[in-house]
């Protein structure tokens, strides 16, 4: 097994790209957030996962350590092969995937070409539990740091709010300076029923 490769870009576009090590040019499948990273000509290194197929052998590349796992875990999916894996990596940043996971953002997931809602549910379903406390904490940068009180997101839960806009309008609402739970809970009410002031 082929775990990481330190050379040269030889060649690269689109989501692949030609990484001369030592004379040896291997061809890696790498997501395009990656690849806009990565130069022509430049020395990069590559955390790698080797797919072994009856007829095919492919190789594909991560920038960093997370990225790679994300990918393992995300082919753990039924019904996800490297290719919807890529896709979901190249359309979205790791800690933006996990947050979409964590807070069960389907709308999130199923903006990634490929990936319907059934598909997405699954993929919530088989990797929520998989994804460690640190993982969410890191994960959830586009909420802020604060993870709401457990008594205060099921009442917004049981009210009928999907888990992301219960956790965004408690985020928010801590971020105002309300530090009792039922300020927050009152202050997230009112975000949820005005206009959304978030993309």
């Amino acid at each position: 097994m082929i775990g990481m490769l330190r050379g040269t870009v030889w060649t690269a576009e689109a989501d692949r790209l030609v990484l001369d090590v030592g004379g040896v040019g291997y061809l890696l499948h790498v997501p395009v957030s990656s690849m806009v990273k990565i130069r022509q000509g430049e020395e990069t290194t590559l955390h790698t996962h080797l797919i072994m197929r009856e007829d095919d052998l492919s190789l594909y590349g991560f920038l960093t350590r997370d990225e790679k796992e994300l990918f393992l875990q995300l082919l753990s999916v039924t019904g996800i092969g490297p290719k919807a894996a890529l896709s979901i990596l190249s359309a979205f940043s790791v800690s933006k995937i996990k947050t979409a996971i964590v807070c069960e953002d389907v709308s999130q997931l199923t903006e990634v070409p490929g990936i319907g809602g059934k598909t997405a549910k699954r993929i919530i379903l088989e990797l929520k539990e998989k994804i460690k406390d640190v993982d969410i904490k890191a994960g959830t940068e586009d909420l802020g740091s604060f993870i709401p009180a457990n008594d205060t997101l099921e009442t917004l839960l049981a009210l009928g709010f999907s888990r992301y806009e219960a956790r965004d309008a408690l985020t928010r609402a801590e971020k105002r300076g309300l530090s009792s739970m039922e300020d927050q809970l009152k202050e997230a009410l009112r975000l949820l029923a005005g206009p959304s002031e978030h993309m």
